[in-house]
């Protein structure tokens, strides 16, 4: 299967992908990560994920300045702009070497960004893939996380030939768990003791969503 993507900026992108039978196989994907020049704009239908810019250095802060939406991230909230800016030029820095793509996330109505949506740990010999979201506090309860999650996937898995694509959560992250079990994943497992944060021993409960189980 062919798909034709364009970026903000109307190039046109074309990725071979693989049909949703050989999905199902462990057949190796028919492109590399390398196909990708530039990162696509991804739509849904009510969102528009795209590469974040330095315009959206206020809003991309906002986000993760808040507290309320890091209460559960294993760094802490951002303290001012420059750690915003640094962390453009790190999401700059996976695409570059095709181990994470991270986009805006946007309302169709609205350009401004109002959360990210990462495809990372991108593993090309086994076709696998971790998904991260982050959305601000102001947008919740709208459904618009499970939505871009769900976007997302479908890149990966259509467009990347991706065989599984998984999430590590917190337990007590019972919002971000509803995201996850609403797009289809599965939950495989907890690691008991996984990350050490502000001095709080956490687990790690892990979801796991294959090709063949994802429906659009």
């Amino acid at each position: 299967m062919l798909a034709t993507i364009r970026d903000d900026n109307g190039k046109a992108a074309t990725l071979v992908g693989q049909i949703s039978r050989n999905l199902m196989t462990d057949t190796a994907p028919q492109h590399s990560l390398s196909d990708l020049t530039v990162l696509p704009s991804l739509d849904s239908e009510r969102l528009h994920l795209r590469p974040i810019r330095e315009d959206d250095l206020p809003d991309l802060y906002a986000v993760f300045a808040d507290p309320d939406v890091m209460r559960y991230w294993t760094r802490p909230p951002m303290r001012d702009i420059a750690e915003a800016r640094a962390f453009l030029a790190e999401i700059a820095q996976h695409f570059d070497a095709r181990t994470g793509f991270k986009w805006g996330i946007t309302r169709k109505d609205n350009d401004r960004v109002i959360g990210t949506a990462s495809l990372f740990r991108l593993d090309t010999p086994h076709n696998t893939a971790e998904i991260g979201y982050a959305l601000g506090s102001a947008h919740w309860g709208n459904g618009y996380a499970a939505e871009a999650v769900r976007r997302v996937c479908q890149f990966g898995f259509e467009d990347l030939a991706l065989r599984r694509i998984e999430a590590d959560i917190n337990p007590r992250h019972h919002a971000s768990i509803h995201v996850v079990e609403k797009a289809g994943f599965q939950r495989e497992g907890v690691l008991r003791e996984r990350y050490i944060y502000n001095g709080e021993i956490q687990d790690v409960v892990y979801y796991g969503l294959l090709a063949r189980e994802f429906v659009r």
